[in-house]
């Protein structure tokens, strides 16, 4: 889907300061690459374009959080707090990167990603169709392991207090944990079961929800070094600034406005995406006439509005619609509670709105 590169109501010298922070590191990245050969500092290049051009959102979600719990209101940011919400952003980047190797993709924003660019160099070079395939999918996985490292690299390297950076570094290490089980269960489901609501839930907490939101704001509270309550707030505050988003998401991909969201309407039911939509379409007994047609790569448009036809008079819409506002309405609620000015608290909900503000 299309979105601005800069988070509504963030400050352009907090995201132009990250990008900096980002920019360095891979051009470091990429001199010490030189001794190991031309196909290394491509695929370090290649790193490096697939993590420009992102929203920033977990960059901002973290200082954000940090501003509000240092109580630090404007100004520059101190040098740490910008480069663990770099860290943040490498570790979003090796999850994509790992992902387009599950989906099989080659693409991703309009052009060759880190495996697409790969398979690119390999046929340039000579290679036939099948071996490029396999360079492309060898220097993807490659390249979220290098990632993965920077990330916990970065964070070791902060100069803050010990107990911070610790608590830092283990919630990367969850965020892994947690990201990894929700992909595999996400694959699982797709190969061996069909997911009920629980499942879907379980896989939107895990794979977005907490790295995404609970923890870019857990880490700029951290920084700041805030306490128990705070962070344990901010966490679950978070994890329902997740949910919803995602579930904004995924209705956006079956009923939103391609030509103001820029996300398509039909991939998802191309896919066979398994979203709390479909998990609740299933319920219904008019579900069994057009399953056929879920998930078929060919899936026309006239098909595709039988199936949101059926989605909707299932009353599936209205109870994902439902469950959007229940999960605002609790993040609201606990950063409210926690203190949180009413010109952040806006910009930390407007932000998290994978539409920019735009429904249907």
């Amino acid at each position: 889907m299309s979105a601005p590169t800069q988070p509504v109501g963030v400050a352009d010298a907090d995201t132009d300061a990250v990008d900096a922070c980002l920019e360095d590191f891979f051009a470091r990245r990429i001199s010490r690459s030189h001794p190991y050969g031309e196909p290394y500092r491509r695929l370090w290049r290649s790193i490096r374009d697939a993590a420009r051009g992102g929203k920033r959102l977990r960059p901002a979600l973290l200082l954000l959080a940090y501003r509000h719990a240092a109580q630090v209101e404007e100004g520059e940011l101190p040098r740490d707090a910008v480069a663990a919400a770099a860290a943040l952003e490498l570790l979003h980047t090796a999850f994509v990167v790992h992902d387009d190797v599950i989906d099989h993709d080659l693409v991703r924003r309009g052009r060759p990603n880190v495996a697409g660019q790969a398979v690119v160099d390999a046929i340039d070079a000579g290679a036939r169709s099948s071996a490029a395939r396999d360079y492309g999918t060898a220097a993807a996985i490659l390249a979220g392991d290098l990632l993965l490292s920077a990330a916990h690299t970065l964070v070791a390297g902060l100069d803050v207090p010990a107990d911070r950076r610790r608590a830092l570094l283990e919630l990367l290490d969850e965020c892994v944990m947690r990201t990894a089980a929700g992909e595999l269960v996400d694959v699982w489901s797709a190969v061996a079961t069909v997911p009920d609501e629980a499942d879907v839930l379980a896989v939107v907490t895990n794979k977005t929800a907490a790295y995404t939101f609970g923890a870019p704001l857990q880490a700029g509270a951290i920084l700041a070094g805030a306490d128990h309550a705070t962070l344990t707030g901010l966490r679950t505050a978070g994890i329902h600034l997740g949910v919803a988003y995602q579930l904004r998401d995924d209705v956006l991909g079956v009923f939103g406005d391609e030509s103001t969201t820029g996300k398509s309407t039909i991939g998802d039911l191309r896919e066979g995406k398994e979203t709390l939509l479909i998990a609740h379409a299933r319920t219904d007994t008019r579900w069994r006439d057009v399953e056929h047609l879920f998930g078929r790569p060919d899936l026309e448009e006239s098909e595709a509005r039988l199936l949101r036809s059926v989605i909707a008079h299932s009353g599936a819409l209205a109870r994902v619609e439902q469950r959007i506002a229940a999960e605002l309405a609790r993040a609201h609620e606990m950063l409210r509670t926690l203190g949180m000015p009413h010109p952040l608290l806006d910009t930390v909900l407007t932000i998290t709105d994978p539409a920019g503000g735009r429904r249907r």
